[in-house]
């Protein structure tokens, strides 16, 4: 959150701010969530921060003082996406775009600054062509790319997918300037014409801290003696499935089968997962994604981590649980391209890396066994600790 301050698109002259997000705390969403953040810190640091996002709850707008400043947070309740239907989810995307707006509008004509993300997708349509109306400057958070992850999850190109990315570059464009999460999605963006200098980078960090002493979320009973291994929050459509999947089957049929994946994730990577792993006869743990206060106890209590990218998203999606990941102190296995900056930032993480290419399922098997090792590894060196304590307390 400090860096975030530091690198703050606004001075404090200009005092009033809109952000625009999805969904708000307590709904899970990793860019509501730091949006939340961001709004709190701005507000804190003494602009008067007005936070729109969506609710599954009843809609609300509540105004706080916030350090030097304050924050207003209107909240608009929402149905959930209709994922199972594109055409619905294109319909659902276009009214939460339009109602985002509608509540906003008044702010953001006052508004000195405007900070809006990538979700939901194509806001940028809706913001930018009345870019004329706003006296503030327009400053694009670019979360995920759309219409890139849409375009890139298709089994084959569309022309119409072709026309809109070609309208969202028009618009990209026309932005005041960029906030981006990686390297990789700096590269993305200049390939569209986007100047270097109206880009800069901007990392999320970890949403929650790891203070000494903190305690682990104890493991599900099923899991309890085994070498865990976690994925933690979204597993959408951009996280790889295949190489987790047939990886995962070759360990417990051909290797050893010490490891047990935990998900405590939704989407339809997990759905997906899950189902094979039901089919299949394979040992795992499903659970819903925990609250924010309660993820830094999550994430101590496996012994590594699971990341996934597919190779198709590669600088239009970073996976936000990265941060947390690797500051929980915790080893992390990543399967993606060593392009990603997942790789970047997970490369240098003392507890232990790995990476494997999507694709390399027996790698993946493999990795799984060099997990198991070093967690076993752990445990003796624990245990020899502990007898050392005792000696000296003779």
């Amino acid at each position: 959150m400090m860096e975030l301050l530091a690198r703050s698109p606004f001075d404090l002259a200009e005092k009033r701010l809109v952000i625009i997000a999805d969904w708000l705390p307590p709904d899970f969403g990793a860019v509501g969530q730091y949006m939340q953040m961001r709004a709190e810190a701005l507000a804190e640091r003494g602009h008067d921060v007005t936070l729109v996002g969506l609710s599954s709850a009843a809609g609300s707008t509540t105004r706080t003082t916030r350090g030097k400043g304050t924050l207003t947070e209107i909240r608009l309740r929402t149905r959930p996406v209709p994922r199972a239907s594109l055409a619905g989810r294109l319909w659902w995307t276009i009214t939460a775009n339009l109602r985002l707006l509608t509540a906003a509008f008044g702010r953001l004509r006052a508004a000195d600054g405007i900070l809006f993300t990538g979700s939901p997708p194509f806001l940028i349509h809706f913001l930018v062509p009345l870019k004329f109306l706003w006296r503030g400057r327009l400053v694009y958070r670019i979360t995920d790319f759309h219409p890139e992850c849409l375009i890139a999850a298709q089994p084959r190109p569309s022309w119409a997918l072709g026309l809109i990315l070609a309208l969202t570059n028009f618009w990209r464009r026309r932005v005041d300037g960029f906030e981006v999460l990686g390297q990789d999605q700096v590269r993305r963006l200049t390939e569209t014409g986007i100047p270097a200098d109206r880009m800069t980078l901007v990392r999320d960090g970890s949403p929650v801290s790891f203070e000494a002493g903190g305690e682990a979320m104890p493991l599900p009973r099923e899991l309890e003696g085994t070498c865990v291994l976690l994925y933690a929050g979204n597993y959408g459509v951009a996280h790889e499935v295949e190489t987790v999947a047939a990886g995962y089957e070759r360990h417990h049929r051909l290797g050893s089968g010490r490891v047990r994946l935990w998900l405590s994730a939704t989407g339809a990577g997990a759905d997906a997962l899950a189902a094979r792993f039901q089919d299949g006869g394979l040992p795992f743990h499903r659970s819903p994604p925990v609250p924010l206060k309660q993820l830094a106890a999550l994430l101590r209590a496996p012994a590594a981590h699971l990341v996934t990218l597919r190779d198709a998203f590669v600088g239009f999606v970073l996976p936000s649980k990265i941060y947390a990941c690797v500051d929980s102190g915790k080893p992390v296995l990543f399967v993606g391209s060593a392009r990603s900056d997942v790789d970047l930032l997970a490369r240098p993480s003392p507890a232990g890396y790995w990476r494997v290419d999507c694709g390399d399922a027996a790698g993946f098997a493999a990795v799984l066994e060099g997990v198991a090792d070093k967690a076993a590894a752990s445990v003796v060196a624990e245990g020899s600790k502990g007898d050392d304590i005792a000696r000296h307390s003779l």
